[in-house]
């Protein structure tokens, strides 16, 4: 067997490996009493539009409903994709520009293989979604870790630009973020790309932005900018599974804008990099649900709603956080710097969030609010009798 895809299976992940424990412990001591903010799965049903369009769909012929679609994904699904973004946006993508994909997990990985080679350098910005580090690993290059400003967890333009070398080759960022909730501001994307810039003319080779957005529509009054508008070697990965609460589907999308320079050798790398992972002909049933529901608005009140109550308990409770400006994730302090005995003590009383470690960082945990709001309200007298062991 392949023993390095053996280390990744027997390692397992962390967020799914408290996910299952919460999933065991409600069937011992009832639901109610287990306060799982493990995983981003989202509570707030799919719109209304997404059962329509699929009762739609099922008058199709069996044959045409079932089959295989085109590679990239069917035309009228991709062209959707792009009008929906030259409206917002005010470009010009086209259907060409878009490659349709099982979720942002294949998004990300078709992105690392088309752009990269073995032995180049890929940054990440601390803390992170952990599996990018699998991502970036199998696609043969190193995974570079650079820490966000630690008080607005921004972008720290200064940090990247000591990391970036010869052998990086891409940047990826993730905003609204994953799990801090922050939002880059236009200033930090802007500072960034100017490293970025730098940094390719220095070393005689573009450095790709790459730009994870499954949260982009979930926010709370911030601006998230474009940022192929930004930076001009961007390349975007998307999924539906928070905006339309599809995470079990696995639908998304990579869009390599047309306004980047080599777009159309970039199209076919990832073109390539999809069939040569495997990682062609997206759902067919949910390519069809994107023509119909592309525009659909998330339902960002309920997190709004749990975020407020979520917070001003803790706050009462004494603990500090990074205020949320999108996703649906809390990233809260330790209350000693072991995040896993923090965990550990936070388990004792029901409480399920993920600790730090797993996403690069020491001393924290993320919470996921994406629950249902009686787990919120249902969980503070927890976290007040946590924090009373620690005063």
């Amino acid at each position: 067997m392949n023993e390095t895809m053996y280390a990744y299976g027997a390692a397992k992940s962390a967020i799914r490996e408290i996910s299952a424990y919460a999933a065991a412990r409600k069937a011992e001591i009832g639901a109610q009493n287990v306060f799982d903010f493990s995983i981003g799965n989202p509570s707030v049903p799919a719109p209304e539009a997404v059962r329509a369009s699929i009762e739609r769909a099922l008058e199709l012929p069996p044959t045409e409903l079932h089959g295989y679609t085109p590679a990239a994904g069917l035309p009228a699904a991709r062209a959707a994709v792009a009008a929906s973004l030259n409206r917002r946006f005010g470009t010009a993508y086209t259907a060409a520009d878009l490659y349709l994909t099982v979720g942002a997990a294949a998004s990300l990985s078709i992105s690392l293989h088309a752009l990269t080679n073995p032995g180049d350098e890929v940054v990440v910005i601390a803390p992170y979604f952990p599996e990018y580090r699998v991502w970036i690993e199998v696609a043969g290059c190193t995974c570079v870790e650079v820490s966000a400003d630690p008080e607005t967890f921004q972008v720290d333009a200064a940090a990247v630009a000591a990391a970036v070398g010869p052998r990086t080759r891409a940047v990826i960022v993730n905003s609204p973020n994953n799990p801090t909730g922050a939002v880059y501001t236009r200033a930090t994307l802007e500072a960034l790309a100017q490293v970025l810039r730098d940094a390719s003319a220095a070393h005689g080779q573009p450095v790709y932005l790459i730009c994870d957005e499954p949260y982009r529509e979930i926010t709370y009054g911030a601006e998230v900018p474009w940022v192929p508008g930004i930076y001009e070697h961007t390349v975007v990965c998307y999924s539906y599974s928070k905006s339309l609460s599809l995470p079990g589907e696995r639908i998304g999308w990579v869009l390599v804008p047309n306004t980047m320079p080599d777009a159309e050798r970039l199209m076919a790398a990832v073109a390539g990099a999809g069939r040569a992972l495997g990682f062609v002909c997206a759902p067919a049933l949910f390519q069809r649900v994107l023509v119909d529901c592309v525009d659909e608005p998330s339902d960002v009140a309920a997190y709004a709603r749990n975020r407020e109550a979520l917070t001003a308990g803790l706050a009462r409770a004494g603990y500090t956080y990074v205020e949320p400006d999108g996703a649906f994730y809390l990233w809260v302090r330790a209350l000693e710097p072991d995040a896993e005995a923090f965990f550990a003590r936070a388990r004792a009383h029901e409480l399920l969030p993920v600790p730090s470690t797993s996403f690069g960082a020491p001393g924290w945990v993320r919470v996921s609010y994406c629950v249902p709001y009686e787990t919120i309200t249902g969980s503070l007298p927890a976290w007040e009798a946590l924090a009373a062991e620690y005063r």
